[in-house]
């Protein structure tokens, strides 16, 4: 009888090993795209420490962007996750993947959306409560010099390629910025973008430009965004705003950039247990800005954010997963 209580709890631990290694298994080799700006890096760690030490996968990060990505995951059927795909840039071909069923979504990771407009520092939208549009700031050049003229001012553009570099141009002249005493001012890249504005920052001057959330410097400097006082047009927006050289471009507002998590359909099919935890894995943009100043000033890598967000905010976390899969995240931590 003892001999076969006890072969009865082997063989009970035995089935139960089984079943987790099955379970890690059936995850098996699992590829993420690590984008090339930093909310999305950090993102692509996050999930692969949680699908590694709590689901059992074994992930491997590729690099990625936005297009690149998508025409890859949408013809390949790889990598197959993008953590954090701006799909404006993708919209139509996006929806038919998804309608088609080669691409799945996953969740909304940006609670708010991504952000997109013209910001001006809290400092002088305090000291000049009357600024309260793009266009009410355009018609004070003096409080927004530009680097290299000071007698004009200045509207700071995104680097070239960008298409945020198409749709302040477009802007700047729908908006008649020279003839309202403005120069465009070229930023060169992303590093002399966030220059200027520690720069103004530094010297407490005026600052006017292109800027987009969540990023490290919103999250260490203070500012404003202002709206155009004419609303979104979405139709003039995708007509005109987005395309290079249009020879007649309107004022319209930004639209809110929709900011999901994109799996493969091979991917979703058989990682039930992942799923449920990407669909559910979201998060605010103040926190990632605040995420994205401490890796900054650390002048840490991405996996190093990650680990930085699970050991700070496990409320968070661990609201995404099921409990089982926490507590091994957290024991690995």
């Amino acid at each position: 009888m003892t001999k076969l209580l006890a072969f009865s709890f082997f063989a009970a631990c035995t089935s139960l090993l089984g079943t987790s290694a099955q379970a890690q298994e059936a995850c098996g080799r699992v590829t993420i795209a690590e984008m090339n700006w930093a909310s999305a890096g950090v993102a692509a760690w996050v999930d692969k420490i949680i699908l590694e030490e709590g689901y059992g996968c074994k992930v491997d990060l590729v690099s990625g962007d936005t297009m690149p990505t998508f025409t890859s995951m949408n013809e390949k059927g790889e990598p197959d996750i993008a953590p954090e795909l701006w799909i404006n840039a993708v919209k139509d071909p996006l929806e038919k993947a998804f309608a088609e069923g080669r691409l799945v979504e996953a969740a909304r990771i940006l609670e708010d959306g991504g952000v997109e407009g013209w910001w001006i520092p809290a400092y002088i939208a305090k000291t000049h409560p009357e600024i309260t549009t793009v266009e009410k700031a355009l018609e004070n050049p003096e409080l927004f010099p530009a680097p290299e003229n000071p007698e004009r001012g200045g509207v700071l553009n995104c680097p070239a390629g960008w298409n945020c570099q198409i749709t302040t141009a477009n802007l700047y002249r729908a908006l008649k910025g020279d003839e309202k005493g403005f120069n465009l001012v070229d930023s060169g890249s992303a590093a002399g973008l966030d220059g200027s504005i520690a720069n103004a920052y530094e010297r407490k001057q005026g600052w006017l430009g292109y800027y987009w959330a969540p990023t490290a410097i919103l999250g260490k400097y203070d500012m404003v965004k202002l709206p155009f006082e004419k609303p979104l047009d979405r139709a003039e927006f995708d007509r005109c705003t987005v395309v290079a050289d249009c020879p007649d471009p309107k004022v319209t507002d930004y639209p809110k950039s929709e900011v999901f998590t994109v799996v493969t359909k091979s991917f979703a099919e058989k990682n039930a247990a992942a799923m449920d935890y990407l669909g559910k894995r979201s998060w605010k943009n103040d926190m990632v800005n605040g995420i994205l100043a401490w890796k900054e000033k650390d002048q840490a890598t991405n996996e190093d954010a990650a680990r930085h967000f699970l050991e700070t905010y496990p409320d968070v976390w661990k609201a995404w997963l099921a409990p089982e899969s926490a507590k091994k995240v957290e024991a690995a931590l």
